[in-house]
């Protein structure tokens, strides 16, 4: 019996995960984020009408929206407490009961100012060219202060003279490469100090240690949700390096982020858009023009609202990349696909498939490692007849065209994946449900 599921991002990012999660929550206790930080963004659409209403999260799980699911932030996440608390009060705002359901890892190391400076230094240094593509909120430079053990986590807050001896340590050695080598402005050591003294008693009634808690709900019977943030080709690991974000983004830091063991997770739920899209720099094989009118791109990028919800900057776009899935597959554990957008392919006449690569003059049908490598490949194409039916909000398959079937059926065939669940809309009733997560 599945009790656990994972839901993870496929390809670059942006897959419209936060509205499967929302759409899973009927069936679970508790929803967990186990990654990344508040450069994720899922945007959910409630309601209908105008009862509709649109929340975009960056840390609180998606779950929050769903009277009494509890939602938990563990260990994997790194945290700057001043957003979270923001992002509390406008859930708050909006009626909506947080701080009683929301439990926090003492083991989340923590956004510091000094992290957000070094990160916007950093990418205006690289220079235009050579821009990662970071979203500057000081991802980067706080993962790698944990792996350099200078971190200061949650815990740390609650212990005010260790935590000022700490941080100085850290504002001393940051603000050194700020100043002397980035020509940047220096951050206040003693403004993080007042503030993080003043977070810590509002974040203190939330702190929890989640491995515990995940256990204690998983022994009583609860199902629980695991909500990854990005996607698994921006992996620091496995992705495109070194476009990639800080964190590991894979179904296997669902278990190291959160202090649970791998056998308690049950179903692994990748999710991906019937095209692919990415923020930021980095190859993309598969790229299409998205700014010339009456072309394909152009209208992944305009019928598919393709803006960041964090970084407001436009996504490319490009056709639907199988050899990159089959990557994802293997690294996830893919258990079942659910592919989303796949009413903005609608009207198009000819769809393409890119279902390997050439590389150095030879075919290979998985993406490669490393940047360098994927930045050489050329896209091989399969093309298929599209469909003119609108398929937008439609909740049964025997109701979609029957080329989009086959589009569906392909996709499943060449990334060797069931296609267990549709996603037709925004609304949570906008999905065609072949085979439940959670069996239901």
């Amino acid at each position: 019996m599945v009790k656990n599921v994972v839901v993870i991002g496929t390809q670059w990012g942006d897959e419209g995960k936060g509205k499967i999660v929302d759409w899973l929550t009927d069936h679970a206790q508790g929803v967990v984020r186990f990654q990344g930080g508040h450069n994720a963004g899922h945007t959910l659409v409630i309601g209908q009408g105008a009862a509709q209403r649109e929340y975009k999260l960056n840390l609180v799980p998606s779950g929050i929206v769903r009277d009494g699911i509890k939602c938990y932030i563990g260990n994997g996440v790194v945290l700057d407490v001043n957003h979270l608390l923001e992002e509390i009060t406008g859930l708050e705002r909006a009626g909506i009961e947080v701080r009683s359901r929301l439990k926090v890892s003492p083991g989340c190391p923590l956004i510091l100012d000094c992290h957000v400076k070094l990160d916007k230094a950093r990418e205006a240094a690289r220079g235009v060219d050579k821009k990662i593509g970071t979203t500057g909120k000081g991802i980067g430079p706080t993962y790698e202060d944990k792996v350099a053990r200078r971190a200061l986590r949650v815990y740390d807050l609650f212990y005010p003279e260790r935590f000022a001896e700490k941080l100085k340590e850290v504002f001393d050695y940051h603000n050194f490469v700020l100043v002397n080598y980035l020509k940047a402005e220096p951050a206040d050591y003693e403004a993080q100090l007042a503030l993080c003294m003043e977070q810590a008693e509002l974040l203190r009634p939330m702190v929890s240690d989640i491995s515990a808690d995940l256990y204690d709900a998983n022994a009583a019977g609860e199902k629980l949700l695991f909500e990854g943030a990005q996607g698994t080709l921006l992996d620091i690991d496995h992705g495109t390096y070194p476009y990639v974000t800080s964190s590991n983004c894979v179904s296997g830091q669902a278990s190291a982020g959160t202090g649970v063991g791998p056998s308690m997770l049950h179903y692994v739920l990748g999710i991906t858009k019937a095209y692919t899209t990415r923020v930021g720099g980095g190859p993309f094989p598969s790229e299409l023009d998205i700014e010339t009118e009456d072309l394909p791109g152009h209208q992944m990028s305009n019928k598919g609202r393709e803006i960041g919800t964090v970084t407001k900057r436009k996504r490319r776009c490009g056709w639907f990349d199988a050899a990159a899935l089959r990557r994802s597959a293997r690294i996830n554990g893919l258990t079942g696909l659910c592919i989303t957008k796949l009413d903005v392919l609608d009207g198009i006449d000819e769809l393409s498939i890119c279902t390997g690569y050439e590389l150095d003059g030879k075919e290979i049908d998985m993406l490669p490692v490393g940047a360098d490598d994927v930045a050489r490949c050329k896209a091989i194409y399969e093309t298929l007849p599209g469909w003119h039916e609108s398929t937008f909000g439609v909740s049964g398959w025997e109701a979609l065209p029957a080329n989009a079937q086959a589009y569906l059926k392909r996709l499943e065939k060449l990334c060797g994946v069931p296609v267990d669940i549709v996603s037709t809309g925004p609304e949570r009733d906008e999905t065609i449900v072949l085979r439940h997560p959670f069996g239901a």
